[in-house]
């Protein structure tokens, strides 16, 4: 699956979306990856993840044990990444405002890959890797759908993406939609 057959994917979906958006990194831009528009549908899902997983493969040389997901945005793609690499999915999720571990637990010494819908800065992404090495798990690879961040997420284990774009993005105080009347949307992230 190349570049222009993920893109026809999310726009046939309806999951990029163009207007005025606040992202939840604070930055708004005129440019909204809504990939749940494109999980809903369980083909469009288990296509788009099967491709991810295929493009991660080569990094995973010991195996994996299991996927591990940021709710509520990665828990279908790490579901479905799972299921391509024939193994368990878990996911993290908020309690006060914090990633947790609720309702699994991590194993000492497994290998995960985390997987997420779309990353901007990698907050959430960084959170996950945390709490997997915090219960004693590996961290092995990251795979995500739409890479946004024009090259600023970096984490200290490989990043795999099915496509990279770097839409604008402003600082609130500098954004033109907010000085020309436009009220950011908040569009579910």
């Amino acid at each position: 699956m190349n570049e222009a057959d993920v893109l026809k994917v999310l726009a046939d979906t309806g999951a990029m979306l163009t207007g005025h958006f606040e992202l939840r990194s604070g930055l708004h831009s005129d440019r909204f990856f809504q990939c749940a528009n494109a999980l809903r549908y369980p083909d469009a899902a288990e296509t788009l993840c099967r491709a991810l997983a295929a493009k991660m493969q080569p990094l995973l040389v010991g195996g994996v044990d299991a996927v591990i997901a940021p709710a509520l945005g990665g828990l279908v793609v790490g579901h479905e990444l799972a299921r391509a690499f024939g193994v368990m999915s878990i996911f993290a999720e908020k309690a006060d405002g914090v990633l947790v571990m609720r309702r699994f637990k991590i194993v000492p010494g497994a290998r995960y890959v985390v997987g997420e819908d779309v990353v901007t800065r990698g907050g959430r992404v960084q959170e996950t890797v945390d709490i997997v090495r915090a219960g004693g798990g590996v961290v092995t690879a990251i795979g995500v759908l739409v890479d946004r961040s024009a090259g600023n997420a970096h984490f200290d284990v490989p990043m795999t993406s099915l496509i990279k774009m770097a839409p604008t993005v402003w600082e609130p105080g500098a954004c033109p939609l907010c000085k020309a009347g436009s009220k950011a949307e908040h569009p579910g992230s």
